[in-house]
């Protein structure tokens, strides 16, 4: 899989931006705040329909207008495909695929494939569950694309279970409720817990490549006792442990049983990673979490591509090489940088230059 052309329209700094692209490597150079990320937020918009750096959409339009335009052309061995999308500030955003309109926007996961790499990545050991709980369902996400409305479905039910309970809502109002959480989150339990079973060796692998101090081990903490890979059973355990903490939840109005309140546990030896670790292998263990999700796509035949963006200048020799070796091997990689200094003498590709939203092929 790779991008043959990409087309911004009043998209973050971007008025107009025609980049036609080719497989292999392409360098993004300029310096921070010339508009190098916005370029790779764009592709990762178009991958899983929201951006890794704002919560909203609002700040994706440029200042001023009223939507912003996203086309991407994605060639497989199989088939070319446009696709294009248009994020509005005041109503629905829309989407189309090869000029037909979607149903519905979820229609696009799947058609992209990125992994992306950034030092926000560190976030990943050291920051709230959430953001581990957002990094194995994108992975879910570009393994099996359905998943991914199955998961707007479940945040939606916590969401309106939540208001109910806030408000002390009887039983039979909150009933038709616990059922949609039970079903999704017992479905995106199983997934997860699949997953990991398929991931680990491979995280596993790819840590001992880079330190072989201590093992590294990654598990799944979840909020139901003997998470299992079959929904049926996650569902009715979901619904047993809302019966026996019904008092508790509408205390709260909050819903405290479901894969919204999970996490991934890391673990260097016998230590969690996260208050334990050293900078450094903290570094290692988010490489080797993304590295082993892109292994694990590549296993299953699929080439998607990477994405590194701005971090060369915060890793050691040892873990530049990790990444210049698999920039090497992938059908497409990008890669932003603000000092041309920092890549690695052995990576080349097309050089782009981004100053200002201006963005011009280095000849």
């Amino acid at each position: 899989m790779h991008l043959s052309h990409l087309s911004l329209k009043n998209f973050r700094s971007y008025g107009e931006l025609e980049l036609p692209l080719t497989p292999g490597i392409t360098i993004f150079l300029g310096r921070n705040g010339e508009g190098k990320t916005n370029i790779v937020e764009s592709l990762l918009y178009l991958a899983f329909l929201n951006s890794h750096r704002t919560a909203v959409d609002l700040p994706l339009i440029k200042l001023g207008e009223s939507a912003a335009y996203v086309r991407a052309r994605v060639q497989d061995p199989e088939r070319e495909v446009l696709i294009e999308l248009e994020i509005n500030a005041e109503k629905a955003n829309r989407a189309r695929i090869n000029q037909n309109p979607v149903r519905s926007q979820k229609e696009l996961f799947g058609l992209i494939q990125c992994i992306y790499f950034s030092p926000e990545d560190m976030d990943l050991v050291r920051g709230d569950p959430a953001e581990r709980r957002r990094f194995i369902d994108q992975i879910i996400t570009l393994r099996s694309p359905r998943l991914a409305g199955v998961i707007s479905d479940y945040e939606r039910a916590v969401r309106q279970r939540n208001t109910l309970l806030k408000t002390r809502a009887n039983n039979a109002a909150l009933e038709p409720w616990d059922q949609q959480v039970a079903n999704f989150g017992g479905e995106i339990i199983a997934a997860r817990t699949a997953l990991l079973a398929e991931y680990e060796p491979f995280f596993t692998k790819i840590y001992a490549g880079i330190s072989a101090e201590k093992p590294a081990h990654i598990k799944y903490k979840s909020s139901v006792e003997n998470p299992s890979t079959n929904p049926n059973e996650n569902q009715r355990t979901i619904m047993q442990r809302m019966s026996e903490i019904r008092g508790q939840e509408l205390d709260r109005g909050l819903t405290l049983i479901g894969p919204h309140r999970d996490d991934l546990l890391l673990q260097l030896g016998e230590h969690l990673v996260k208050g334990y670790a050293s900078h450094g292998e903290s570094w290692s263990i988010a490489l080797s979490l993304k590295l082993a999700a892109y292994n694990l796509l590549v296993s299953e035949g699929e080439q998607p591509i990477l994405i590194l963006d701005d971090v060369f200048s915060e890793l050691d020799e040892e873990r530049r090489k990790q990444l210049v070796d698999l920039a090497n091997s992938a059908e497409q990689t990008f890669i932003t940088v603000a000092v041309e200094e920092d890549l690695p003498k052995n990576l080349t590709g097309s050089t782009y230059y981004v100053k200002n939203g201006s963005v011009k092929l280095r000849v």
